[in-house]
């Protein structure tokens, strides 16, 4: 999937004042501030209460569902890309939790949702130690390793951190 789709995704989402935060290899990629390699999709977070608006808009831009597996994720799919959508339900306290297969759960800390940037644009996203560590259940399975951990980006130090 393509950076430029990636924004344009966000870009929509965010106009209509949704909560979303990017996490899978594009999260990495936003904590270290580049663009590492190439990806297959888009991972984000949204608030679930607003689940269904979030789908409506990405159907408007063209994508249509791909895989069901609410309510632990929906994938849409256009031409362009796939957006995997986790829908998390938010408490209060600014934690957050995802619903997980076989009634397991994703938790997700308050301190877990933080900021990146693509394309020297602040997107939201979630920490490196969430990302890739234990004991959360890993959104990002793939190779975070020495190209990332060692990328000099100011974010660096929490990607090495969490390896």
């Amino acid at each position: 999937m393509e950076r430029g789709e990636v924004l344009a995704v966000l870009d929509t989402l965010q106009a209509a004042d949704m909560r979303v935060w990017v996490a899978g290899g594009w999260g990495v990629d936003a904590l270290v501030g580049r663009q590492t390699r190439d990806h297959r999709d888009l991972d984000l977070l949204v608030d679930a209460e607003r689940l269904e608006e979030c789908l409506s808009l990405l159907v408007a831009r063209g994508y249509a569902v791909e895989t069901d597996w609410l309510p632990v994720r929906v994938e849409v799919t256009a031409g362009r890309g796939l957006v995997d959508v986790h829908p998390v339900r938010l408490a209060a306290d600014g934690s957050g939790v995802q619903a997980g297969l076989d009634g397991t759960q994703f938790d997700y800390p308050a301190d877990c949702f933080t900021t990146g940037s693509l394309a020297t644009r602040q997107v939201p996203c979630l920490t490196a130690s969430h990302l890739v560590a234990p004991p959360t259940p890993r959104l990002h399975t793939g190779p975070v390793t020495t190209a990332v951990a060692a990328s000099g980006s100011p974010n660096g130090d929490r990607v090495r951190a969490a390896v």
